[in-house]
């Protein structure tokens, strides 16, 4: 038989073990997100998987805001994040501290998620684009890489934020060596 986990049986950590706990080697940059939702859905998602941090960049808001807030659920307290003008500032930054930096959208050339390789220690920055308009051209070109999510049916997109649940999770488990 299976209960369900009352809130106090799930191991939570405190917000203070959090900051002090050794995060995945994963920033997540958001290239001109315009959700409110979408952006405090990938606070929850980067505290899930205890990611470094989230950059938000150009029209993308930025904590603290009620609509974000009703997503994140206190998300935006525990993960780091900064706010740049644009995306390219961003990645110029990353490059600077040596991370790999991975598109995430479709493009000739790309690398299916399922056959994307990472390390356990590499640094990696995964760039999520607009809703509309997904990752800007300029962003791409900057990229070392770029990855896309296999996808089936007809539609051939998926929402941002769900986009970042599928891929934040193939990048832990592959960098905690858990799969």
């Amino acid at each position: 038989m299976h209960r369900k986990l009352k809130n106090e049986e799930l191991d939570r950590i405190s917000i203070e073990e959090f900051k002090s706990t050794t995060k995945t080697p994963i920033i997540i940059v958001l290239d001109n997100i315009r959700s409110l939702n979408n952006i405090g859905s990938v606070f929850r998602t980067a505290d899930a998987f205890l990611i470094e941090a989230v950059y938000l960049c150009g029209i993308t808001a930025t904590p603290p805001h009620r609509e974000i807030q009703k997503t994140a659920l206190g998300a935006t307290e525990t993960v780091k994040w900064k706010h740049f003008e644009s995306t390219t500032e961003a990645i110029n930054e990353l490059k600077n501290k040596g991370y790999k930096i991975a598109a995430i959208e479709q493009t000739v050339n790309s690398t299916m998620l399922n056959k994307f390789e990472i390390s356990k220690n590499e640094k990696l920055a995964v760039i999520f684009g607009n809703e509309v308009k997904g990752v800007e051209q300029e962003a791409i070109n900057l990229s070392d890489t770029v990855i896309e999510i296999p996808q089936y049916g007809t539609k051939h997109s998926l929402n941002i934020s769900v986009s970042c649940g599928v891929v934040i999770w193939d990048l832990f488990l592959k960098m905690s060596n858990d799969y």
